[in-house]
């Protein structure tokens, strides 16, 4: 009897131990994804259906919760949880991500760029592995690059037509050294405010303007307190999404690929409902009663000429050279 005892839990001993792989290989990985932007914004649309065919991908074991509106703090605060792994994913800014791997300012160079599309034909190629592989390099996956618009300018006090209408306005600018470049060389006064806390600051008066994609301006309702919109397109800005590499390096390879396909759909729907938003909201801005001007793109593209000469003659020079050349 004591004989078959210990030959059954000897049996049940080696089941156990060759199962275990197979049950950890079965647990649910959560993920956290965290960005800044407001619920109806693309960002947030395109990180919803990630996290959707994470799920389906997976067979129901990748669960991504994903948090909106600075939930889990402004994009400089999430990139530096990516990089120390306590933050699992993020769909964040370009300005944040560069003060990691300054390499992403040079898709920031002043005028560089008329359309997202022109950009994404740079980044979905050698120049974005390049720039992949040195955000590997600091902590970050790339899983896409994103599409965070084309930027325009809004203030409180009048409209916009020439660079001498930019001389003392107090301009918002999120943490991106090359945006407060091109704000000081149109004689602007440039202020770092986040995001989260733009619209009382703009309420109030702190700053006279900010600079975002329609689609930012239209989502969190600055309209209400800037009735002044100048189409400059001054500037292209990605949001590159990224996983933390201490969670990826977590990861089996049948979740890695789950992922990439996940974010492959994810990229592809973010960057149409990107492109199908400005037509669409410029009109009914002009129907909630903004002003919406022009400028001359050639006076303000001369005028912010030595940002790129001070970005080429950087420590990222090599690289702002390789894409500014890829543009011609």
């Amino acid at each position: 009897m004591q004989r078959k005892t210990f030959i059954r839990s000897t049996l049940a001993l080696v089941a156990a131990t060759l199962m275990a792989p197979l049950l950890v290989q079965a647990q649910a990985v959560k993920l956290t994804l965290g960005h800044g932007s407001a619920p109806d914004n693309p960002r947030h649309v395109a990180a919803l259906k990630f996290a959707e065919v994470a799920k389906a991908r997976s067979g129901g074991r990748i669960d991504v919760q994903v948090a909106p509106s600075a939930q889990l703090g402004d994009d400089a605060a999430m990139v530096t949880a990516l990089r120390t792994g306590a933050l699992d994913m993020s769909a964040n800014s370009q300005g944040a991500v560069s003060s990691a791997v300054p390499e992403y300012a040079a898709y920031g160079m002043p005028f560089l760029f008329s359309t997202p599309e022109q950009a994404f034909q740079l980044l979905d190629g050698p120049l974005g592995k390049e720039l992949a592989d040195k955000s590997a390099a600091k902590g970050m996956v790339v899983l896409g690059y994103w599409d965070n618009g084309i930027r325009h300018m809004t203030n409180s006090k009048h409209a916009i037509a020439k660079v001498a209408d930019m001389k003392g306005l107090k301009m918002r600018t999120p943490p991106d050294a090359v945006l407060v470049d091109i704000m000081q060389a149109l004689g602007a006064e440039a202020q770092q405010i986040k995001f989260a806390e733009l619209y009382v600051a703009l309420q109030q008066g702190v700053v006279d303007g900010q600079e975002n994609p329609l689609v930012n301006f239209h989502a969190s309702k600055l309209y209400e307190v800037q009735k002044h919109l100048t189409l400059t397109s001054h500037m292209f800005q990605m949001t590159p999404l990224l996983i933390s590499k201490r969670s990826w390096d977590r990861l089996g390879e049948a979740d890695r690929k789950a992922l990439t396909e996940a974010a492959a759909e994810a990229t592809a729907l973010q960057r149409k409902l990107s492109s199908e938003a400005d037509a669409r909201l410029l009109d009914d801005l002009k129907a909630k009663g903004v002003q919406v001007s022009n400028v001359d793109k050639v006076e303000f593209a001369r005028a912010t000429v030595k940002v790129q000469e001070k970005w080429l003659a950087g420590p990222i020079g090599p690289y702002v050279k390789k894409v500014v050349e890829a543009t011609r």
